[in-house]
C-alpha cells in the first residue's frame, strides 16, 4: 500500500491531527536523528545547536502527539521514535517527510554533530571509569589545546616552503612559520594583511603579499604545499583559486584546504560576507581531481562541542 493510500485510508480527520508532528523544521530534525537512536536533551541540543527551552518544547509536542516515547535514565530522560509504534497514518507521513528531505543540507550537518556526539559517548563508556572520564575536559581547561596544534606542526619538514592562501589576520601563518622554511601569505583585504604583519613581525621567514587568489604573484612549483582555511566560500570563483593551488606547487607537492560543508543557514552566509553555503565533500573533491590533484580526500572534521557554526570539512591533495 503505497503512502498516498494510506493517508486516504485513515480519514482526514486523523491526518489532520497527525501533520504538525512533521510540519515543522525543527521536529522534522529531531524524528531523524531519534529514528535511529536514543538520545537526551542535551545531546539533541548539541546536534541541533539550539537552547534547552525550544528542544524540550518540541519533545513534549512530539511526545503529546504520539511521535516519541521517553524513559527515565539517571536523571535524565531518553527519547527515541520508533516507528514500528506509530499508527498507520504517522508512520506513512513520516515515510513520505524522510524522503522529501534526503537531500537537506541542515539534517546533514546534523548527523555529522551527532555521530561525533555518539563517538565521544563511546569513548566515555569504554575507556574511561570514574573520575578519570574528566581528564580531557580538565587537560584542556588548565593547558589549552594550543599544544595539539603545535605538536602536529612540529612533524612538518623543516626545509617546506608554505603558501598561505587568503592569509587573513596572519594567525596561521605565524604558527607555520615557526616549523618550516619559508610561508608565503597572500591576502587581497589590506586591513587583514596589516594585522597579518603586526602578527608576524618577528618572523623573518614570512613573506606577505596582496594579491587575488585568482592570480598568484608567485611562480610555477615554488611551494612545497599551500593551505586554504575558511577561504573558498568568500571567493565568487572557486576553481580558479584551486587552479593556482596547483600551479604554485611543486611536483608532489600538498594542497589542504578547510572550508564549511554545504548547509543552509542563509542567514549566516549573509552574516559573514559569504558567497556560497559551503560544499558537499565529494563535489570538493571532484573540484580538486578536475584540477589536477590526485590522492584527493575530501571528509567532514568531527566538530568541537563548543562551536555554533556549520560543520567543517578537510580536503586534501597531491600535485602529481
Amino acid at each position: 500500500m503505497t503512502a498516498h493510500h494510506t493517508l486516504q485510508s485513515d480519514g482526514p480527520a486523523r491526518w489532520i491531527d497527525t501533520l504538525p508532528g512533521v510540519a515543522d523544521p525543527t521536529r522534522l530534525r529531531l524524528l531523524r536523528l531519534l529514528e535511529h537512536h536514543e538520545l537526551g536533551v542535551a545531546e539533541l541540543c548539541d546536534v541541533v545547536q539550539m537552547p534547552q527551552s525550544t528542544v524540550s518544547r518540541h519533545l513534549k509536542l512530539l511526545g503529546d502527539e504520539g511521535w516519541v516515547s521517553s524513559r527515565r535514565h539517571g536523571t535524565t530522560n531518553l527519547y527515541r521514535m520508533i516507528l514500528d509504534e506509530l499508527d498507520q497514518t504517522a508512520r506513512a507521513l513520516w515515510v513520505l517527510a524522510r524522503e522529501q528531505t534526503e537531500d537537506w543540507a541542515t539534517p546533514q550537518q546534523d548527523a555529522i554533530r551527532l555521530a561525533e556526539r555518539l563517538r565521544q559517548r563511546s569513548d566515555a563508556r569504554s575507556f574511561f571509569d570514574g573520575a578519570a572520564g574528566q581528564w580531557v575536559n580538565t587537560r584542556d581547561e588548565l593547558y589549552g589545546s594550543t599544544f595539539r596544534r603545535l605538536a602536529v606542526a612540529a612533524l612538518l619538514p623543516g626545509d617546506w616552503t608554505v603558501a598561505d592562501l587568503g592569509c587573513g589576520t596572519g594567525d596561521v601563518t605565524a604558527e607555520l612559520a615557526r616549523h618550516v622554511g619559508r610561508v608565503i601569505g597572500v591576502d587581497n583585504t589590506p586591513a587583514m594583511l596589516d594585522a597579518a604583519r603586526a602578527q608576524t613581525a618577528d618572523l623573518d621567514n614570512v613573506t606577505l603579499h596582496e594579491a587575488d587568489l585568482g592570480s598568484l604573484p608567485m611562480k610555477d612549483g615554488s611551494c612545497d604545499a599551500a593551505v586554504m582555511m575558511l577561504v573558498l566560500t568568500y571567493l565568487p570563483d572557486p576553481e580558479s583559486a584551486i587552479r593556482e593551488m596547483g600551479r604554485v606547487c611543486k611536483p608532489r607537492g600538498k594542497a589542504v584546504i578547510v572550508d564549511l560543508m554545504r548547509h543552509d543557514r542563509e542567514d549566516f552566509r549573509r552574516d559573514l560576507g559569504q558567497q556560497s553555503m559551503g560544499f558537499n565533500p565529494d563535489i570538493l573533491a571532484q573540484l580538486l581531481t578536475t584540477c589536477g590533484f590526485t590522492d584527493v580526500t575530501c571528509e567532514p572534521i568531527p566538530p568541537d562541542p563548543q562551536s555554533k557554526g556549520p560543520a567543517l570539512l578537510l580536503a586534501t591533495g597531491t600535485k602529481p
